[in-house]
């Protein structure tokens, strides 16, 4: 008998559940891109970006994946052989550092492994051991999507300032934007990159790049940007072709539209309570799997948690196993573990991701839960009863 029919749930961290409605808006015939309604339309969304974003500064839009703001990002703010500080707690860390090296910058990298966020104080030290400021940057992810690891920006941002140095703070929110609380302006950020495929429930193919006037004074100071990594006229264009170099991504900005509209009418407070409400639903139930069997969490402390992606170990024998029985039996995908590879499990067998952000509510978590418990039964994967109970109470005393 194939249970497999009907809606199958993506539930990797990235590309998300996208709203009907969403898909709905992108549906539909090439619109005039020189005048009209598209116009103020895409205005109207950087606007709304921005409050997404918490930042009253610059927006720029790139047609691309979240690895094109990174490199947006870097260009528009780093010169060959300038030198940067990369605190990683995950593979994205590393990522954006391997970008920035390959833009000719000397990268100092910081590894906290794969269990644990960015320690503020660690990077203190080593910004304290930077007396004559070569350091032009500090590149920090802030919901590392391999890892779940959540690090503390703002501690971050106290860091820079307690030592005195002037480099940039650059956060990677390409996973916890719209999903986790993060408050650019507050936090004292001074460049954040996203991009809509994650907690703007969007198709992936639009990045964006927040950057304030710090961060506009080092652009300014750049010999040479490429006119389409160029952050100044997209921020400040002219003309309306400029905010794209060339032709926008139309159907992107209508669904981005839709997207936001569903974020505002909730409420921002309330988008960030409902994922965090999911999260511990999710955190209770595994903590009982793991109570009698191999089943854990990869970040033991809750506070250092993503609300918006959650990455489990269960021992290389039985990860693939039981992600694969969900997919073909359940109709339920799970996200790979990605960037967990050791000499032992190279292929990533025992990790696996839930992906719980955008538009996710209860009774997706409760059917997530509830068919991954099925698996570890249909496995024989050893795990303590009573997990579907603990999520529900978590649920019932929202």
């Amino acid at each position: 008998m194939d249970l497999t029919k009907g809606q199958p749930y993506l539930a990797i961290p990235g590309p998300s559940v996208m709203p009907e409605a969403v898909l709905r808006a992108m549906h539909r015939g090439a619109p005039n891109i020189y005048e009209g309604e598209l116009i103020d339309l895409t205005y109207g969304v950087l606007s709304d970006l921005k409050i997404v974003a918490g930042t009253v500064h610059n927006a720029a839009i790139y047609i691309g994946n979240g690895h094109a703001a990174w490199e947006a990002a870097l260009s528009n703010v780093l010169s060959p052989g300038d030198k940067v500080l990369v605190p990683a707690a995950g593979a994205f860390g590393h990522g954006w550092s391997e970008m920035a090296a390959g833009l000719g910058a000397q990268c100092d990298v910081l590894d906290f492994g794969r269990r644990a966020p960015i320690a503020a104080e660690v990077v203190a030290e080593a910004l304290r051991n930077d007396p004559t400021h070569e350091i032009k940057a500090v590149l920090a992810v802030h919901v590392d999507t391999s890892t779940s690891a959540k690090s503390d920006i703002a501690a971050l941002r106290s860091a820079l300032d307690a030592t005195g140095h002037p480099a940039l703070l650059m956060v990677d929110c390409i996973a916890s934007f719209g999903c986790d609380r993060f408050e650019m302006d507050r936090w004292g950020v001074d460049v954040m990159v996203a991009a809509c495929q994650k907690g703007l429930m969007v198709p992936p193919g639009v990045a964006f790049v927040f950057f304030n006037e710090q961060a506009a004074k080092r652009r300014s100071e750049i010999e040479r940007v490429s006119r389409y990594w160029d952050w100044q006229p997209r921020a400040n264009p002219e003309l309306y072709y400029q905010l794209f170099c060339g032709t926008a991504p139309t159907h992107h900005i209508y669904g981005l539209r839709v997207a936001l509209d569903m974020i505002l009418a909730e409420g921002l407070n309330n988008v960030w309570l409902r994922h965090e409400t999911l999260a511990k639903a999710i955190w209770a139930a595994v903590e009982v799997w793991s109570s009698e069997g191999p089943l854990e969490l990869n970040i033991a402390d809750p506070d250092a948690r993503s609300h918006a992606v959650t990455s489990l170990r269960v021992g290389k024998e039985h990860g693939t196993r039981l992600r694969r029985w969900c997919q073909d039996q359940a109709g339920l995908t799970l996200g790979i573990g990605l960037g967990m590879a050791t000499e032992e499990d190279p292929n990533s067998d025992g990790f696996f991701r839930f992906g719980h952000m955008g538009h996710v509510n209860a009774q997706m978590i409760m059917g997530l839960l509830a068919t991954v418990q099925s698996g570890l039964i249909a496995l024989d994967i050893p795990h303590g009863s009573g997990a579907i109970e603990a999520a529900a109470r978590v649920i019932a005393a929202r």
